[in-house]
């Protein structure tokens, strides 16, 4: 079976994450830009946060943007 699109990005997204590329305390592009960068809806992109949030790699900041936990698996 096909990984479903959101779990693909959110794979990425993650890797980045693990690989330092996006370190801790990095804030992720908004949901806008990932919609442009991955070519997909507003709906897969939630999807993406509500993945990443529950691996405890990323936390939301209310009217700030999403960041990179402060050790990945740790946010």
């Amino acid at each position: 079976m096909a990984t479903p699109l959101y779990q693909q990005i959110a794979n990425d997204i993650a890797e980045q994450i693990r690989s330092g590329v996006l370190k801790p305390g990095d804030r992720l592009p908004t949901t806008r830009q990932l919609m442009d960068r991955y070519d997909v809806s507003e709906t897969v992109i939630r999807f993406v946060m509500i993945q990443l949030k529950a691996e405890r790699l990323v936390y939301g900041q209310q009217g700030r943007g999403v960041y990179v936990g402060s050790e990945p698996g740790s946010a």
